[in-house]
């Protein structure tokens, strides 16, 4: 299929209602769409036709898709659905109304100083909760930056979970600006290669430009390993010292001399805004790599091509000459040999074994000197950093030196592994002398807080600020809309930092359809009405239409919708209406008639014969009699005289 414009005002996988486009990538274009199946705009990247049979690119498509939707964090683009459709593959995101940090740049140039920081603090929020769950992103760049409401990072495209290698299909991936120097040479990648590309991000904020430009990707790729970056300051003065510090060890060439993890970057970001001194591994990497020393430490060929090496020099000192030998004879002549003198032993005997034990004491005072030398001799402090304890500490007291364990949680290193250690490895102390070495006891961990009753938002507020993530189960419920009304794990529990808390958030009572049961007996119609959820109250009335016992009459009526768990009335009919009769009797004729229709009565009139003219159409008698009961619209007899 074509991913063209005429998407537009389609509707794509019979739910996306593609509105307009939002841009293109690389292998992806990105549209506006309405999802009509949830009632809420998404961003629905789609593989573009030429990539939609190229396994390597549906891979990494796939890829994005699974390492974003692993990850829900408030600066991180949240994925709602992913799919195959219309013969190419799509992801479904969140829509971000904003623009990327690097059009920001564009139109703006550098940023203000306060304003990189902040957004570079975010953007470590980000990584420091992806590298958190294995993922690296390894390939930051301003392009993949978006700022909206929040700053939100996106495009996981060639994201893996945990350190491999970077070449793929034999290339380089990634972007050559923002490129590690391990990203260039097609090696393993860890963390500290996605703070690098912080690093030139924050440059590029600071500055409005790349620490390293050229016409060729390989051009560029050549300075990351090469060249040292200019300090930030030389070209925008009123950057201070130790923000350059700051980002020269974020773009140290070695990862080793980088940032290790994105909380250490953050924190040396907060010492330059409270104005304090920065960790101290920060001003020796930022030296190194000016220096060049950075450089020239990690044999790279390309440093060392064109150095020229030089040796001092300079003539050798002259030769002594051998004096020659003294004459023999007392006038100073030479003889051919000197005269024979007979040889006496004894003293030389005598001065052999004197030699020989002054030898023997000597090697014996040199030895304890040696040995009393070798033992306050400093020994250089071994390297444990990963080591399980029990390995370091052997290690440590291998090295004539006392290991100093401490504990305390990481929620990057494994439990019973070393993550520190004081002093650094290399430095050479007394043996004896105390290594503390701080071994994980694994993720940190924090309390559930109770945030049942609250509403959504502020429950989502608390969890955060106990460091945990909340994913929300909407329900139907009494409780009004948008209320929690039920968590997992509950209050109190204790769980690793960064657990995801399941909240039931109640979306309100559901409106159910109410059955119809007029005419059934009262027990069926209560057995119905429950049966659907409703609760019932009954009243009793008389009825002329409705059988005794029957419904005559219920609210609300069936066939309408109401909410499950409401009450209906119904009216159940006690039988017929009865009416009391009006006594006519001594009433004319024509008032007896009226008033008995007036009151829901048939009239019959029979004349009968009387003997008293006064009597003439006066009501001699009725049947039924005045003052019985009698149903409406029954019959009433009167008898009128008839003179």
């Amino acid at each position: 299929m074509s991913t063209s414009d005429t998407l537009i005002n389609t509707l794509f996988d019979g739910r996306y209602r593609i509105v307009r486009k939002l841009g293109s990538g690389g292998m992806a274009n990105v549209y506006l769409a309405e999802d009509e199946d949830l009632g809420r705009r998404v961003a629905i990247k789609i593989l573009n036709e030429r990539y939609a049979n190229d396994d390597l690119f549906i891979e990494r498509f796939r890829r994005e898709a699974k390492s974003a939707a692993a990850l829900s964090h408030p600066n991180i683009v949240s994925v709602y659905d992913r799919g195959e459709a219309e013969g190419t593959y799509y992801i479904a995101m969140e829509v971000i109304e904003g623009r990327s940090l690097k059009e920001l740049i564009m139109t703006r140039g550098p940023l203000p100083i306060a304003t990189a920081i902040g957004y570079t603090h975010e953007i470590l929020e980000a990584l420091r909760f992806a590298h958190r769950h294995g993922i690296i992103h390894r390939d930051i760049k301003p392009h993949n930056i978006l700022i909206g409401e929040r700053l939100k990072v996106t495009d996981f495209g060639i994201a893996r979970a945990g350190a491999s290698q970077m070449t793929e299909a034999g290339s380089i991936m990634g972007t050559a600006q923002y490129l590690s120097p391990e990203q260039a040479r097609g090696a393993p990648v860890t963390a500290s290669s996605d703070l690098y590309s912080v690093g030139i991000v924050l440059y590029e904020m600071l500055t409005g430009k790349v620490p390293f430009t050229g016409d060729s990707a390989i051009e560029i790729a050549m300075k990351h390993l090469n060249e040292a970056p200019k300090p930030p300051s030389k070209i925008r003065p009123e950057i201070p010292e130790e923000l350059d510090a700051v980002v020269l060890r974020a773009l140290a060439k070695n990862p080793e001399d980088r940032y290790q993890t994105a909380e250490e970057f953050s924190e040396d970001l907060h010492r330059v805004e409270a104005g304090l001194p920065l960790a101290p591994e920060t001003s020796e990497a930022a030296t190194a790599l000016l220096t060049g020393a950075a450089l020239a430490g990690d044999g790279s060929t390309e440093v060392l091509a064109g150095t020229a090496v030089t040796t001092p020099g300079g003539p050798a000192p002259p030769t002594a000459r051998r004096p020659p030998p003294p004459p023999y004879g007392p006038g100073g002549g030479y003889y051919d040999e000197p005269p024979k003198k007979r040889r006496r032993w004894a003293p030389w005997l005598l001065v052999a074994l004197l030699l020989a034990a002054a030898g023997i004491a000597g090697w014996y005072v040199f030895s304890q000197i040696q040995d009393q030398l070798a033992a306050n001799e400093p020994v250089a402090v071994p390297n444990v950093v990963g080591l399980k304890e029990q390995q370091a500490v052997t290690l440590i007291r291998n090295a004539g030196l006392e290991p100093d364990v401490q504990r305390a949680a990481n929620a990057d290193v494994e439990k019973d592994r070393v993550f520190s250690q004081n002093p650094i490895p290399g430095n050479r102390i007394q043996k004896g002398d105390r290594v503390e070495i701080l071994v994980s006891t694994g993720a940190p961990k924090t309390s559930v807080p109770d945030v049942v009753g609250m509403n959504y938002g502020d429950a989502v507020q608390a969890l955060n600020d106990a460091n945990l993530n909340a994913k929300k189960n909407e329900v139907f419920s009494q409780k009004p809309a948008g209320q929690v009304i039920a968590q997992d794990p509950g209050a109190g529990t204790s769980v690793v930092e960064g657990t995801e808390v399941a909240l039931d958030v109640s979306k309100g009572v559901k409106n159910v359809e109410v059955p119809n049961v007029i005419d059934m007996s009262e027990a069926d119609a209560r057995a119905t009405l429950e049966a659907a959820g409703f609760a019932v109250s009954s009243t009793s009335a008389p009825s002329d239409t409705t059988a005794e016992g029957n419904v005559s009459d219920q609210s609300p009526d069936g066939g309408t919708q109401a909410p499950k768990g409401s009450t209906v009335a119904i009216t159940v009919s006690s039988g017929p209406s009865t009416t009391t009769v009006p006594d006519e009797i001594g009433q004319d004729k024509q008032v007896a008639i009226d008033d008995l229709k007036a009151n829901g009565f048939k009239v019959h009139a029979e004349n009968v014969v009387c003997g008293d003219p006064n009597q003439n159409n006066i009501v001699q008698d009725q049947d039924p009699a005045g003052g019985s009961d009698a149903e409406p619209g029954s019959t009433v007899n009167i008898f009128v005289c008839k003179f």
